[in-house]
Formats: C-alpha cells, structure tokens, sequence
C-alpha cells in the first residue's frame, strides 16, 4: 500500500499532499461541498470534497459513507484553526476500503448491557478513546516513577502455589501432578523475596479475585503494581505512596487535559492531589465515623460507604491506617504499641472513589509470622520458602499495592471501573 501518514502528524506538512487512512466519523453535505471527519486512532482530521473539484467516482463514494466506514483519503493538507488538530484536507481522492453497514452502535442512548455486549465496537467510541488514553498514560507514569527511583521490575508467577490474600477468592486449576494451582491474587509475597536481594523492587500485572461482587468497584481479574522497598517502614511506605499516586495524577494532568476534558471531568480535584496526604488512624476513623452517623464499631473493616463518607471529609486522598489484625492479611507486621493492630494502611481517594492503594509494613519475626499463618489455617508446605525469608538475614521492608483500574476510573471521574480496562472481566462477562 502507498505510504500514509498519521493524522497526528499532519500539522508539520501544511500545504503538502498527505494519504490518511481511518473511519468514518461524521458525514455532511451543503450538496456542493462534503465533509468527512476521519478518526485514524492518532487524531481527528476534516476532509473536504468539493464536487467540481473531484471525480465523479470520489463523489459518488462519499454518498456511501457510512458511521466507520474505513476509508483511504489524500489530497493538501491545508492550515485551519478552526478545524481539529489545526488542519484539514481538501481531497482529491476518497476509496472506501472496507464498507460498514447497520453499524450496530448509533448515536441514540444505549443500555450499559448492550454496550458491555458490542465492547469490542464501543471501544472506538469518543469517550472510550479518551479512557484508554489516560489508562495508557497512568500505565507508562508508574513505569516511569520507578525507573527514575531506580526501582527494578521483577516479573513474578501468575501460577501459584500459595494464597496471598482470602482462601475464599482463588481461581484454581489442576497443575499437572502437584495438585491445585491458584491464579494469584498478588505477586507480593515474590517480591518480598526479591527485595532482599535487589532492594527496591516492584511487580506489574494481572491479579484475580474470584470475589462474588457486584459492585461499581470490584473485577474478577484487574492489574495492580506493587513496589516492596527494604528498610522502609510504615511511614516511610505512606509517604513513598503519596509521592507515588501524586505523580501519576500529575502526569495525566500535563499530557493527557484533553481526553479528561473530553470526559467533562472536573480538573480542580485532580489539581489538589499533591503531598501531603491526610492520615488518620483506624481507630479515630471509626469514631469520626460514628460522629457522622454511621453504624460502625472497632473491629470491623470500612465498607465502600464508610471508605466515601469518611474521605468526602477531605480535599485530597487519607491515609487510614493501623487496622485491626483480626481483619487484615496475615503478613503484616504487629503495631508494637498496640497488639490488636497492625502496621498497614489504606489509601482512599476522594469524590467516592474509595481504596485505590492497599500497604503494610511486612512481619518480619520468623515466630509471630509462623503463628499467624497457623492461625489463618494456611498450608505451612506451601509458605515455607516465604517464612524462610525470616530465618536468612531478617530485615524491615514494606510494599504496598495500588489497583490500575481503581486508579483510571478516579482520574477520568467515570462511575464504573469496568470502563477502565479494554474488556472487563466481571462476574456475568467472560465475552468479548
């Protein structure tokens, strides 16, 4: 095929003539004149056809575009303010390449179930567009936040052997002759034992939960980055965390205005997420909360509704941390000034996005983590490589883990986190 350019780059060849290949966005005609809005993925680009001007052919094509319709279109690349991107193209030539008839998605309001049903064709949507961008810019943020702090990416098993987080939320398949395999829920426990040999780490991917939720904020399967950093204890944990979550909102503030504005999301509370955080404890949370007139006791973990009415009392995320052990993972480390909890911490995002970040400062006394483990009535075979960590050199380290779904779906201000991936994978949708 002849070489084309990207609608992107069509600002550096005004007056030039360019060939673009896309689809159909939008068609109108005055009779005389036509315009085509082409979308190629890059950008949007005007196309006009005057009818003097081209063949009979390339006018008759235009009658027969349709919504998606891809198209091959060329003609000068002409400077215009007014119009996307700075420019437009006055064609000499349109050829319809791939026709596109009853596209089954209209401008007409939809159904989120029919939506969910046709996700491989709402995926090329405006506003899906807009919410990919801005995932793909979180994504390359938290890339860039640890490999400028020298962090180093360990690539940790999706086939696990050992549960990280509840017994209850395991998918679990037959693996060969060693019995049950889990898909992990986490990849914490690995970098564990990577930071000691590497000392600041962090793992990226996919993680499942085979939760039953039905929920605006859950999905079966959902990618988290968890960084363990030794030495780092609770405070220092948080405080690597509000630098964390601070750049990464600032960075889709800086490249990626556009698509949140194309979202309508409201800038001003973005613009306030800096360091920093606000922190309180678990147990002053449950008395604000009880002050604000929730039915909460101590001893029970936030629900989604204390988690929003509690960080609607702040203009930027809060930390609440030191929770009560009976009610968090058995890894983490006993708050020594009070028994009944541990050294963790959540971090809930404002506007009623609840917990996006999940940490801990890691137990690291061989004894108390074994006890822990029998008590949780976990198979100690299947810990024994973590406990051993214990016993080799023992040492302070923290992590924490942050859901990128979680995250996405705050920064672009959408109600649901399933718009936040490609294809969700929820608890009624296997397909597409």
């Amino acid at each position: 095929m002849p070489e084309r350019h990207w609608i992107e780059e069509l600002p550096q060849h005004a007056g030039a003539t360019a060939l673009v290949r896309g689809w159909v966005a939008t068609t109108r005609s005055s009779g005389k004149i036509a315009f085509v809005v082409v979308r190629d993925g890059t950008g949007i680009l005007q196309v006009v056809l005057s009818k003097k001007d081209v063949a009979a052919d390339v006018w008759d094509a235009f009658g027969k575009l349709t919504h998606e319709t891809s198209v091959e279109v060329s003609g000068v690349v002409r400077a215009e303010p007014r119009a996307p991107g700075g420019v437009e193209l006055q064609a000499s030539d349109l050829r319809i390449i791939g026709p596109s008839s009853d596209f089954p998605i209209t401008p007409k309001e939809h159904g989120t179930a029919f939506l969910f049903e046709h996700r491989h064709l709402w995926l090329r949507s405006k506003q899906q567009v807009a919410i990919a961008r801005v995932r793909h810019e979180v994504i390359q943020a938290i890339r860039d936040f640890f490999y400028e702090r020298h962090f180093t990416l360990v690539d940790t098993p999706i086939l696990t052997g050992s549960i990280g987080e509840h017994a209850g939320t395991l998918f679990s398949t037959e693996y060969f002759d060693l019995g049950k395999a889990f898909l992990a829920q986490t990849g914490q426990l690995y970098v564990e034992a990577a930071a000691a040999a590497l000392g600041k780490v962090y793992c990226f991917g996919p993680t499942f939960r085979a939760e039953k939720s039905k929920t605006r904020r859950h999905l079966t399967e959902f990618w988290m980055v968890e960084p363990e950093v030794a030495w780092n204890d609770s405070a220092a944990n948080m405080r690597l965390q509000e630098d964390f979550v601070a750049y990464v909102v600032r960075r889709c503030l800086e490249r990626r205005k556009s698509d949140l504005v194309e979202l309508g999301r409201d800038l001003a509370p973005l613009e306030r997420v800096v360091p920093p955080f606000h922190r309180i404890s678990y147990t002053d949370a449950v008395a604000r909360l009880k002050e604000l007139g929730a039915d909460m006791e101590w001893g029970r973990d936030l629900g989604g509704d204390d988690e929003t009415l509690l960080a609607k009392q702040y203009d930027r995320p809060v930390f609440v941390y030191n929770y009560p052990k009976a009610v968090k993972a058995f890894y983490m480390k006993e708050n020594p000034d009070d028994p009944r909890t541990v050294l963790n911490n959540d971090c809930l995002a404002p506007e009623g996005y609840g917990e996006i970040i999940g940490g801990s400062q890691r137990e690291d006394d061989y004894e108390k983590l074994r006890a822990r483990i029998k008590a949780e009535g976990l198979p100690q075979e299947a810990y024994a490589w973590y406990l051993v960590l214990r016993k080799y050199a023992t040492f302070v380290h923290a992590g924490f883990g942050l859901g990128v779904e979680r995250t996405v779906a705050w920064i672009c201000g959408i109600p649901h986190i399933r718009e936040a991936i490609a294809f969700p994978r929820t608890l009624y949708r296997l397909w597409p």
